[in-house]
């Protein structure tokens, strides 16, 4: 069967999405009718297949993403120089809800994760050394590099991976900004992807360590420790060390056992797409986080900014009125944080974004929230707070591909499957799985990505390609390494918004 060159996403649409380049002069045929292509337009780029006139709306996956500048002609080149976002300031919302059954059956699948005491359950068995401060950023990275000498000395295959998850807040930070801060170190530290943390303190800063360590709760006191380094007479690493050696044997001590999927909690993020992401890997990671929402498992998506133009969709899908009006409220104080620094709410596609086929911030949006598929929103998170419900939860949290990545895993994400046109190395602290939207990426960048989506476009079909996507995401989680822990990239970062003193 011949290869599609192009595709019409939705039988609304007023532009079809170019699979391969397209010359000026070709000629395609979208619903019967022959349409000549204006300019040379590149891969995952939008050609249109009607007139339109100068603020009309121009369609794709059914829904406006943005107006027309000038009036434009059948076979011209949509892009971000034609093309204007129709988003703005807040809106007031009408709640209509949508009750779409998923028909998926129940698989009795299982992992093999670490199955902690309080009954959660962890997908990775490390030792992991908390800061409360950026002050102490170089002894949690010295005694990181000192432990994981010694376990390579004691055995070459060792499986405890030591991490210090450095990072520049915990002091010289107000109100909700600090707090902020407060709530993701605490959800690093009571991770299940931690068999053991060491919790490091220098002891004047504005996150006081005894304040800090109530906040954790009713936690596990034998695997989390906590050393203030202003209070140690004489050498804080040598303490440090005894510390962590003991907690390095009690974590060693971990094994692996089959647990049923519906424990597993993804995270959903994109980063650097492009005009495939929406018709490829998006969709793709959608059939997945239906599939395990399904099965009693969790998915969680944020990236709010990213949700502009397409959050009626979400907010139709929330299960109560509730959990909509929540919804409401996060994208909005969202735009009004976007409003509060004098920054336009639609101004978010990226250099690369454009570049990929990306024209607006509706245009991504309508792409990105793909991958929360079709179920129903079951949850609504702050920023920092912990998950309390299986099933599809929304984050607030913006699209920096750091911080957002961040935020999805202290929720207690225990992997983020991240979706990209354009390519990326980085990992946050839980395994970060990159899935290609095209071939070519793939086949460029093999040492980042994951998984490849583009298979879509080459003739796979979405019916074959689940049940691999499937089977390579348990494989992660019962210890494969995802790309970016075999390649060393893992770090954190933490939402900051307000002043520092």
């Amino acid at each position: 069967m011949e290869q599609a060159t192009f595709l019409k996403i939705n039988p609304a649409d007023s532009v079809v999405v170019c699979l391969q380049p397209k010359k000026k002069g070709d000629i395609i045929e979208v619903d019967g009718q022959q349409i000549v292509i204006a300019q040379d337009t590149p891969a995952g780029h939008k050609v249109l297949i009607r007139d339109v006139d100068e603020g009309e709306n121009i369609i794709k996956y059914g829904y406006p993403i943005g107006h027309a500048r000038q009036s434009l002609k059948a076979g011209d080149w949509v892009n971000e120089n034609n093309l204007k976002t129709n988003l703005s300031g807040t809106l007031e919302y009408t709640y209509e809800p949508v009750d779409e059954k998923l028909a998926i059956a129940h698989e009795n699948r299982t992992f093999k994760g670490y199955v902690r005491k309080n009954g959660d359950v962890g997908v990775r068995n490390e030792i992991w050394i908390v800061p409360t401060v950026g002050c102490v950023n170089g002894i949690a990275e010295k005694l990181a590099r000192q432990l994981s000498e010694e376990l390579r000395m004691k055995s070459e295959d060792s499986a405890l991976q030591v991490q210090a998850w450095h990072h520049n807040y915990g002091c010289s930070q107000l109100s909700e900004d600090h707090e902020n801060t407060r709530k993701v170190l605490r959800d690093i530290c009571l991770h299940p992807n931690a068999g053991a943390v060491l919790v490091l303190s220098l002891g004047c800063e504005n996150n006081q360590p005894e304040d800090f360590m109530q906040m954790l709760g009713d936690y596990d006191k034998e695997r989390i420790r906590l050393l203030v380094t202003q209070r140690v007479d004489g050498d804080e690493v040598e303490e440090g060390m005894r510390i962590l050696r003991e907690l390095a044997d009690i974590a060693g001590k971990d094994r692996r056992e089959e647990v049923p999927v519906s424990k597993l909690r993804v995270g959903l993020k994109c980063g650097g797409s492009d005009g495939f992401s929406g018709i490829t890997a998006n969709p793709l990671v959608g059939e997945f986080s239906d599939w395990l929402v399904a099965q009693g498992g969790t998915s969680v998506l944020t990236e709010v900014p990213e949700m502009f133009g397409a959050e009626t969709i979400l907010m139709n899908r929330c299960e109560t009125r509730e959990l909509f009006d929540q919804t409401v409220s996060m994208i909005n104080n969202f735009k009004n944080y976007f409003l509060s620094h004098g920054e336009p709410v639609g101004e978010n596609p990226s250099p690369g974004n454009k570049a990929g086929g990306i024209s607006t911030l509706e245009d991504k949006a309508l792409g990105c929230t793909q991958k929360c598929g079709r179920a129903p929103v079951s949850g609504v998170m702050e920023y920092g707070d912990r998950l309390q419900h299986n099933g599809l939860n929304l984050l607030s949290a913006p699209g920096n591909d750091l911080v957002a990545a961040t935020a999805l895993a202290s929720c207690g994400c225990h992997i983020v499957l991240f979706t990209t046109g354009r390519g990326t190395p980085f990992g946050t602290f839980v395994p970060t799985m990159k899935v290609a939207t095209n071939p070519t990426l793939a086949a460029r960048k093999p040492m980042w990505v994951d998984f490849n989506a583009g298979q879509l476009i080459e003739g796979r079909t979405m019916q074959e390609l689940v049940p691999e996507f499937i089977d390579k995401v348990l494989s992660v989680a019962s210890g494969e390494k995802a790309r970016n822990e075999e390649n060393g990239y893992r770090e954190i970062s933490i939402f900051k918004n307000g002043v520092t003193l």
